[in-house]
């Protein structure tokens, strides 16, 4: 006898413009299933997702909510339906309370003093305990993620979509949502899940739909098919594993930071904490640790664009003092920097990519000739990145803004490691880039170290500091922990340190 869906799609596209986002996907998920959405950047997953929620509407096909047509208008009318959302960033005021940012979500009028006792039932009762009248700057990231499910709980959905709700998580706190999520689906709450950590679809789905340029591409037993097999479904190309060589690591250091301390800038912001570190020839130091801990701060600091002698005791790049040096001057002393913010930090949106690549190699001889730009030079240069890092491009020299994510962001690291820096500074250098494009930027810095460079590469993705990091250590609220070689650590180590677990500093 077959079940009827709870939530059907047929046949649905959604075009802007000349492009095709979504091309007649089909799709289907019963009461209690907990059905993952996998894609590459650009799959269509975002805009299939933001359609169910009923953000976008479709061009063309149907939706089917307990077997009868459905028209989504809005959010409101989808909330009404009982389909939820916990969307990827998070959307809460810090200066409110917990039971106000709620209340301010809901569709529903209800006292302040009734929705905060409802929510500390409800918290208590799917075990993430949470104070209803707690501020949320004074709230870990992981307990901020518990605000927003237990917005959409307060709504009794029937169908819940998750978007990435993992990536700002320790070990432990993805463990205590994945319990969450499997009461819910026991409840006979559907659980639509997106995540990009193929660990975790096989650790909680039983069902995969595949999406690869906007058509749907298959739906698989997610237990019965491998990581590797799933992986190389979404691309649609074969993938070689990542696996990072024993190769010596230099007992001479490159880089040095100590003592180094930075006040908060504002009440939300981080103070860091006598941080130091050394770096050696080939090593790449894994700095994890959830959003939020002093990653900006710490960032900041080490490429120059705040600088206060003062508060630094030592910060050098072989016997070179740093310290009062800008990020130009930095650059030239060999040291390369890869912020987290590709738009508008690491790439001028409105630039082309030859201007994007000027502003980081200006200063190299060959870029002039008699004090003018060696155009000929540039555009060599930059195509060799584009053909180097495989760049995808609508034209020969595009704007930034014209790249996705993923190939702006190969862009980027191609551009720094082109110039072969002595040391590299990165943060998150695969944040919101798909497995391809994630692959090719760790293969890169996997090379880089093994010519003799050293790089320091903070990550929220515990599973490229495990694949990639020679040594880790974890920063928490302002501190950084002591360097341990990657044999001695464990994710759960990890999750620990990250949770505030106390450990030896650095």
């Amino acid at each position: 006898m077959s079940v009827t869906p709870l939530f059907e799609a047929k046949a649905i596209s959604k075009r802007f413009g000349d492009f095709t986002a979504n091309d007649k996907v089909d799709f289907a998920i019963n009461p209690g299933e907990i059905h993952a959405l996998l894609g590459e950047n650009g799959a269509g997953k975002s805009t299939f997702v933001k359609m169910v929620y009923g953000v976008l509407q479709p061009d063309d096909g149907q939706f089917y909510f307990q077997g009868q047509p459905v028209s989504l208008s809005g959010p409101q009318a989808a909330r009404a339906m009982g389909i939820g959302m916990v969307f990827q960033h998070f959307s809460q005021f810090e200066a409110l309370s917990v039971a106000e940012n709620i209340q301010l979500a809901m569709d529903q009028n209800e006292s302040l003093e009734a929705l905060s006792r409802r929510i500390e039932s409800l918290s208590q009762a799917y075990g993430i305990p949470i104070a209803a009248d707690k501020l949320v700057a004074d709230l870990s990231v992981g307990e901020q993620q518990r605000v927003e499910i237990l917005r959409c709980l307060l709504q009794s959905p029937k169908l819940l979509i998750m978007d990435e709700p993992t990536s700002v998580l320790t070990p432990q706190e993805t463990e205590q949502l994945f319990t969450v999520i499997r009461q819910l689906a026991d409840e006979g709450c559907a659980i639509l899940f997106i995540s990009h950590k193929l660990d975790e679809i096989k650790a909680l789905c039983k069902q995969a739909t595949i999406l690869r340029g906007g058509k749907k591409i298959d739906t698989l037993d997610s237990e019965t098919h491998s990581k590797h097999q799933i992986a190389e479904m979404m691309v649609g190309t074969s993938i070689s594993a990542i696996t990072r060589k024993a190769g010596a690591i230099g007992t001479k250091s490159l880089f040095e930071a100590k003592g180094l301390s930075r006040p908060a800038d504002g009440p939300f912001d981080i103070t860091l904490s006598d941080i130091s570190f050394s770096l050696y020839e080939g090593q790449i130091l894994g700095i994890a640790g959830i959003s939020g801990n002093g990653q900006d701060e710490l960032m900041g600091a080490l490429t120059g664009e705040w600088r206060d002698p003062s508060l630094i005791a030592h910060l050098s790049i072989g016997t070179d003092d740093l310290r009062t040096l800008s990020p130009e001057e930095r650059r030239r002393k060999g040291v390369g920097f890869i912020p987290e913010d590709r738009n508008g930090h690491a790439a001028v949106p409105s630039m082309r990519l030859t201007e994007n690549s000027l502003m980081t190699s200006h200063s190299a001889p060959e870029m002039t000739k008699k004090g003018l730009i060696a155009d000929d030079v540039l555009a060599d240069k930059t195509r060799q990145i584009i053909a180097d890092y495989d760049v995808r491009t609508p034209e020969a020299n595009p704007l930034a803004s014209s790249l996705s994510g993923g190939n702006l962001q190969k862009f980027v690291v191609g551009r720094e490691i082109a110039r072969a820096p002595k040391v590299l500074i990165v943060s998150q250098p695969t944040w919101g880039v798909d497995i391809g494009a994630a692959q090719l930027i760790r293969s890169a810095l996997l090379s880089l170290a093994q010519q003799g460079s050293a790089i320091f590469m903070i990550s929220q993705d515990l599973e490229e500091i495990f694949a990639i990091s020679s040594h880790i250590a974890v920063l928490h609220d302002g501190h950084l922990s002591a360097t341990y070689e990657l044999e001695e650590m464990t994710p759960e180590k990890v999750g620990l340190l990250m949770g505030g677990a106390q450990g030896e500093r650095a």
